[in-house]
């Protein structure tokens, strides 16, 4: 079996099982997802699901969170890891969207990736989540482990890595792929010790042969 007709088969088998798999971060719009990615550096997406309903309804806004200090930021993020530099990342980034961009999310890599934290990572994800718009593919520490698990590719390095599966990968599943496949991480095929029993990926693994 082909790297490719094996990343076939892995979506038709994952689709079975998640087939309503969406980011765990929760946002209503691309300013609140932008803003959610930014925090998920280096953080749960839990941590970031409890201070943005709060932090959003005080800065509802690019405008609004331009204009606030850094300090007061801070306030509504300090349970999140390196909180203080990420609350200098959001308002330099709200500064930007409002100065170049309108007060608009853009939606495409190249201005995403030109704001304040926002890396190819974090860019994928607003593209995909936001906008449904497919330029890439997200890979964090789920999607890194899983591929290299699943013999997708024989890379550690998370740019190598996407350049590997956008090889392999149909462009229409770039999005859900890897939304799936985070999933399975979360819910199954954990990082922890854990049982390959009733994995739907079964024999396209090689720890369950």
């Amino acid at each position: 079996m082909t790297r490719k007709e094996r990343a076939l088969e892995i979506i038709k088998r994952l689709h079975k099982v998640y087939p309503n798999a969406k980011i765990a971060l929760n946002f209503k719009n691309s300013y609140e997802l932008l803003i959610a990615t930014i925090l998920s550096a280096q953080a749960t997406d839990v941590s970031v699901n409890l201070a943005t309903p709060a932090l959003f309804k005080e800065f509802p806004s690019p405008e609004a969170l331009a204009k606030a200090e850094v300090s007061e930021i801070d306030k509504f993020i300090a349970k999140i890891n390196f909180h203080t530099n990420k609350a200098k990342m959001i308002k330099k980034t709200s500064q930007m969207l409002v100065d170049n961009f309108n007060g608009r999310v853009p939606d495409n890599m190249k201005d995403l990736i030109s704001l304040s934290g926002v890396a190819r990572k974090g860019a994928n994800v607003v593209l995909g989540s936001a906008f449904n718009k497919a330029e890439g593919i997200v890979v964090d520490t789920h999607m890194i482990r899983l591929s290299n698990k699943l013999g997708l590719t024989d890379s550690k390095d998370p740019v190598k890595i996407e350049k590997d599966l956008m090889k392999i990968i149909p462009k229409e599943h770039w999005i859900d792929l890897p939304l799936m496949l985070i999933l399975h991480g979360r819910q199954m095929c954990t990082a922890r010790t854990h049982t390959c029993n009733n994995c739907p990926l079964g024999n396209l693994c090689p720890d369950a042969s």
